[in-house]
């Protein structure tokens, strides 16, 4: 969370957002991805909110996550500039992975 770890202290997150984005989203999309069913217990920030209000409280900036999976892939992808994830047909999920640049084609 870093420095803006007050965001995740307000009443809005925990009462709200937090609450509502896991009854919505009860499964990670991560793992789902994958075509594995594994519960939620993280709320994601899709886009990084880097302080920005309006986009820490953008319910369609949300998605739900296993801690593993937010704490390693969904960190890992962000430093990366994209997924290494792959689907059940072995082909990377990210269409900025590498293997689908024009390169690779």
């Amino acid at each position: 969370m870093g420095q803006h770890a007050n965001l995740y202290k307000r009443a809005v997150w925990h009462k709200q957002l937090r609450p509502a984005q896991l009854a919505k989203q009860p499964l990670c999309v991560y793992c789902q991805r994958k075509g594995i069913t594994t519960q939620a217990t993280v709320v994601d920030h899709i886009v990084p909110h880097r302080g920005d209000v309006a986009l820490f409280t953008d319910p369609n900036n949300l998605q739900s996550l296993c801690k593993p999976c937010h704490d390693g892939e969904k960190q890992a992808t962000e430093a990366r500039g994209y997924s290494k994830a792959c689907g059940v047909d072995g082909w990377p999920l990210d269409k900025e992975h590498p293997m689908w640049k024009d390169d690779f084609k």
